[in-house]
């Protein structure tokens, strides 16, 4: 029998682009002839995956996984809609999310190559596994992790996965299920609303001259003199400011308040200060360039009509 060297695994992966474990299988199974693994991964619907690499994937899920301090939000993509809603594509995802939860990873590189539960496989050996299961093109796009030293990260998806959140609040408040109430108010809020930044100390210095520049110049283009333009500028940056920071915008269940005001009212019942600590929001496919072909026609296609 001829001995599976990692260079040949690595050969037939990139033959192939099929997952390291499928490889090294491949070769066991066929004593280690390259042109007979790959035919094998074939006949498995395994190397056919590498083929829908360069496909257009920009529909998909958002899932979220939280619990105690931590959080994380993951945007699995796939070609079509249908397909984000086959049971082995929701199964991957809200399992990749939970991994990458336990394992308090930040980015989809780290995910990639976690142990995916219950199979030898990596969580990227899985994905390549799903593609040739379901024959589309899928990828994990991003994560964002929120973490907080003492309180509750809460997640909230909304739409069935269509826009998922994750907010983070700091407090000692002993009433965790109060706290996580809360929180889950603020993270329907924050998937309502679409706040940019926490609070004006997040604004960046370049997002905040922008947008005096754009001011002034409107009040210069009403006809207003320079020696009030300033004092125009300044006070019309509370719009801004209300409309982009999450704890200065009206609260999307009782718009008369901020969410500043919610919090410090919770605090008061909850008996312990509360701070929104922070936020992370996830539209999926946002800023893809969506599929605009024919899926029936696709169907169609693949079926030989």
């Amino acid at each position: 029998m001829s001995a599976v060297t990692a260079n040949l695994v690595k050969e037939l992966r990139e033959k192939t682009g099929a997952g390291m474990m499928d490889c090294k299988k491949a070769l066991t199974e066929t004593d280690g002839d390259l042109e007979a693994a790959v035919d094998w991964l074939r006949k498995k619907g395994i190397a056919s995956a590498s083929k829908k690499s360069g496909r257009v994937a920009a529909e998909g899920k958002v899932v979220v996984a939280a619990a105690g301090n931590h959080g994380l939000l993951l945007e699995v993509n796939s070609e079509t809609d249908f397909a984000a809603k086959n049971e082995r594509f929701m199964a991957f995802a809200t399992t990749a999310v939970q991994v990458g939860l336990d394992a308090r990873i930040d980015s989809v590189d780290l995910l990639a190559g976690l142990p995916y539960p219950g199979t030898g496989r990596s969580v990227a050996e899985e994905l390549t596994a799903l593609i040739a299961g379901i024959g589309e093109n899928m990828n994990l796009r991003r994560v964002a992790r929120v973490d907080v030293a003492q309180g509750a990260v809460v997640g909230y998806l909304h739409m069935g996965g269509k826009i998922g959140t994750l907010v983070s609040l700091e407090s000692a408040a002993s009433d965790l299920d109060g706290l996580r109430e809360l929180g889950k108010k603020v993270a329907m809020h924050v998937a309502a609303s679409t706040p940019f930044y926490l609070n004006r100390d997040q604004v960046p210095e370049s997002d905040l001259e922008r947008e005096r520049s754009v001011l002034a110049d409107q009040a210069r283009a009403s006809g207003k003199p320079e020696s009030i333009i300033d004092k125009m500028v300044q006070g019309r940056l509370s719009k801004f400011y209300a409309d982009t920071c999450l704890v200065e915008q009206p609260f999307v269940m009782d718009p008369d308040q901020s969410v500043q005001a919610v919090v410090d009212a919770a605090a008061k019942t909850l008996g312990a200060p509360i701070r929104v600590a922070g936020f992370a929001r996830f539209l999926m496919g946002e800023g893809l360039q969506k599929r605009d072909d024919d899926f029936a026609a696709e169907v169609a296609k693949q079926i030989g009509q």
